[in-house]
């Protein structure tokens, strides 16, 4: 049985205010641009994919442009969603996502600073089939 995780109360409104930006990288808004995404990702920014390959800040760009050009509209569900304060200013946001038949867990470090939120480091993991 999973382990159910709960996010403190103090922090209910950073979880919600996480999991609308993390919504925009799989359902860009039409309006959204390149631009838009390089103020939300940090320059040092890394992914680790559910397929095991690392990607730089410029390849996830690079995707994400070609998602807002292309406007094409998935109906991926979000579920079981997370919120940890890792340390000062620093949020650690996990999720489940389903897109079709294929279930990953996500995990994202979230920053808060002065200039607003930054994704520092997202990673997703393929769910085997139980």
């Amino acid at each position: 049985m999973e382990a159910s995780l709960v996010t403190e109360p103090g922090i209910v409104d950073i979880l919600n205010e996480l999991i609308q930006l993390e919504q925009l990288f799989h359902r860009p808004d039409r309006d959204m641009t390149r631009a838009d995404f390089e103020v939300l990702i940090e320059t040092s920014f890394r992914e680790v994919g559910a397929s095991g390959r690392p990607y730089s800040r410029e390849q996830v760009l690079d995707e994400l442009e070609k998602r807002c050009a292309h406007q094409t509209r998935h109906n991926w569900e979000t579920r079981d969603c997370h919120c940890l304060e890792i340390a000062s200013d620093n949020y650690l946001l996990t999720y489940t996502l389903r897109q079709g038949n294929r279930v990953t867990r996500r995990s994202t470090i979230w920053r808060q600073t002065s200039s607003g939120w930054k994704m520092v480091y997202h990673q997703g993991t393929i769910v085997a089939d139980t």
